[in-house]
């Protein structure tokens, strides 16, 4: 077991915000990921909405990001982490590779968007299949674009989506939204939506990019397809809340609650991103968490020590 003042667990842009600001406030921190340092953003193929950048690589600003931290003396490896718990007034950090002993533990685990598991819906991952309206929508200029779901996030996303097609679809699997009610007036009177009714979607299809989507009426059981060059499943997003140990608050979906200050109910443990309870999910919250957090935790640290 190694000994650290601050571990963080997810090494997307809050972690390795956080990280930066940690190390660089002479405190030994380490960055804990799964997979490679950077997080969603490896699987993003452009980024236009990161303040600095008109535009880059998502794989290069996840390179940007490690870097720029691990200049300050953070150190970054690889590990999958299985569990947090309090012992005492340390936090154990368990992985598969090692267990870390922390006096403050920031949680940027993210999660993930539910997914339709129809054939074409991973072959054609960022190649206009997307989750996120708001990162993507202004590639799709002019093109026809559909939207599964039919709660609050799917309609609003829909009308914001109108923005840049030419046309939306609205797909759902009911006769009636479960959007709240303005959400719904609004979407009625945007003439570039149209809705799609009782259906579900079969497939995904296209060979380089998204060129058309398959939907099945759950009523009579006909197929058809739908021409769109994009398609945004909007049925939900699970936080990877579920490794803390100990109890901690949560929403009813399982989004972590934090304080201004990003802190748990927890003494200890913040969390950052995608994981806590907030308006939208972009680098730049996150980074924004991962910032409060760090100097957070670094007061925290130094109450401690005194």
């Amino acid at each position: 077991m190694q000994d650290w003042d601050i571990v963080i667990v997810g090494g997307g842009p809050g972690g390795l915000c956080a990280g930066l600001y940690g190390a660089r406030a002479n405190r030994k921190t380490v960055c804990i990921e799964k997979y490679l340092p950077g997080g969603e953003i490896q699987n993003t193929e452009f980024v236009e909405d990161y303040p600095g950048f008109e535009m880059i690589s998502g794989p290069e600003l996840a390179r940007k990001f490690e870097n720029h931290a691990r200049k300050f003396g953070l150190e970054v490896v690889n590990d999958n982490i299985l569990e947090i718990y309090s012992d005492g007034r340390y936090k154990i950090v368990k992985g598969d590779e090692d267990e870390y002993r922390a006096k403050a533990v920031i949680v940027a685990t993210g999660g993930n968007p539910r997914k339709l598991g129809v054939p074409g819906e991973e072959e054609l991952a960022n190649k206009g299949v997307s989750y996120c309206a708001l990162c993507d929508g202004a590639f799709f200029k002019g093109q026809e674009i559909a939207v599964v779901g039919g709660g609050d996030v799917a309609v609003e996303e829909g009308t914001f989506l109108t923005k840049f097609g030419s046309k939306v679809y609205i797909i759902h699997r009911r006769d009636k939204l479960r959007a709240s009610k303005i959400v719904q007036e609004r979407a009625f009177k945007n003439k570039k939506i149209e809705f799609v009714w009782d259906s579900v979607v079969e497939k995904i299809n296209g060979s380089d990019k998204v060129e058309s989507v398959t939907v099945k009426n759950v009523k009579t059981g006909g197929l058809k397809d739908i021409s769109a060059g994009a398609i945004f499943p909007l049925i939900g997003f699970i936080p990877n809340s579920n490794i803390i140990r100990d109890e901690i608050e949560k929403d009813e979906i399982g989004y972590i609650i934090t304080d201004q200050h990003m802190e748990t109910s927890i003494k200890g443990i913040w969390a950052i991103g995608d994981v806590r309870k907030q308006l939208c999910k972009q680098i730049t919250n996150a980074v924004g968490d991962g910032t409060t957090a760090a100097v957070a935790a670094d007061k925290y640290i130094e109450a401690w020590d005194d």
